[in-house]
């Protein structure tokens, strides 16, 4: 055999061998530690930030809410006085009332269908009548 073959384990410069395993895992302990702190903190400005942002949305959605409920009464209310001329003031409520309610109707029963294709999406519960 030659005894000319390379070292099984290179010689290090940067001193390792003096460091201890001890040691080198109180510095991890340490790096993690900080890195948690920093972590911790980033998150707590992006709360911040969120909050305070989901403050300005909330009051203009506020806002536009409010609007659109002024803008549908202006619209209920014109439609009681442009009927009122033609079948009287007390049929023109009756039938504005009407159309209310089944507007309100109709939307209650779309909330209602969309609301059980949602829990058979995320329940995936099997018909009764389907086959197994």
């Amino acid at each position: 055999m030659d005894d000319a073959s390379p070292p099984l384990i290179k010689p290090s410069t940067s001193g390792a061998a003096e460091r201890s395993l001890v040691e080198d895992i109180k510095d991890l302990a340490s790096d993690g530690r900080t890195f948690l702190e920093a972590e911790l903190a980033y998150q707590k400005s992006r709360a911040a930030v969120a909050g305070a942002g989901a403050k300005g949305i909330a009051g203009w959605a506020s806002l536009a809410l409010a609007l659109v409920f002024f803008a549908l009464m202006a619209l209920v209310l014109g439609v009681l006085l442009g009927i009122a001329e033609f079948i009287g003031i007390w049929a023109a409520t009756g039938v504005t009332v009407l159309l209310v309610l089944s507007a309100a109707g109709l939307a209650g029963l779309a909330a209602n269908r969309r609301w059980q294709r949602m829990n058979a999406a995320l329940f995936d519960e099997p018909k009764a009548d389907a086959p197994p």
